[in-house]
Formats: structure tokens, sequence, C-alpha cells
């Protein structure tokens, strides 16, 4: 089985594969498929400064070179760090991804 979509593994594949297999055959409704979907997505919370911080330390990577990873200035990266702004939207995504994976997952 070729694995698809957002899952690593055949295992988590194949559940999604059954699940959608029941939507269409009326057993599993709209709503419980859609739930299903969010919970194999990578969780998005608030981040605070010092754990952005220590994502990017963790990574081994300075300010300027973390920015490129992520699509933002180097301004915005400090910025994040000092708790001046807090990041939201793709951005948040992209540093719940980098936490969990590595800076590979966005690379």
């Amino acid at each position: 089985m070729k694995v698809k979509g957002p899952y690593r593994s055949e295992a988590k594949a194949a559940v999604h594969e059954l699940a959608a297999d029941l939507h269409e055959a009326g057993l599993i409704g709209k709503r419980t498929m859609r739930r299903f979907d969010e919970s194999c997505l990578t969780p998005v919370a608030p981040m605070p400064p010092p754990r952005i911080k220590a994502i990017r330390e963790r990574e081994r990577v300075s300010q300027s070179v973390f920015a490129s990873y992520l699509n933002v200035t180097t301004s915005l990266v400090s910025q994040w760090e000092r708790g001046e702004k807090n990041p939201s939207g793709p951005a948040l995504k992209l540093l719940a991804l980098v936490e969990k994976r590595g800076l590979s997952a966005v690379a």
C-alpha cells in the first residue's frame, strides 16, 4: 500500500482508508469523518517565546537560517523569541511541524 496524504505510516494510511470506505458506505457520518481527519493533523497551539528559541537551538541554526526555512524575516524570528510578537496562522503551523519533525519537514 502506498502511503497517501498526511500519514507517515502505512498503518495510519490504512486506518484512514478504512474510515473513508465506511464513510462512502454510509456507516460513518460526514461529521465523524471530518473529526477523524482533523485528529490526524498536527495540532497548533500558541507557542511561547522560550519554546520557539528552544526549537531553533535544537536544530542548531541561527535566527537568519531559521527565518529562511520558515520564509519569514530574521527580525520576525527575533521578535517571536523576545515575545514582542506571537506567531499565528501558517507560521504557527510551520513551527509546530518543525518542533515535531525537525527542519527537514519544511525544507
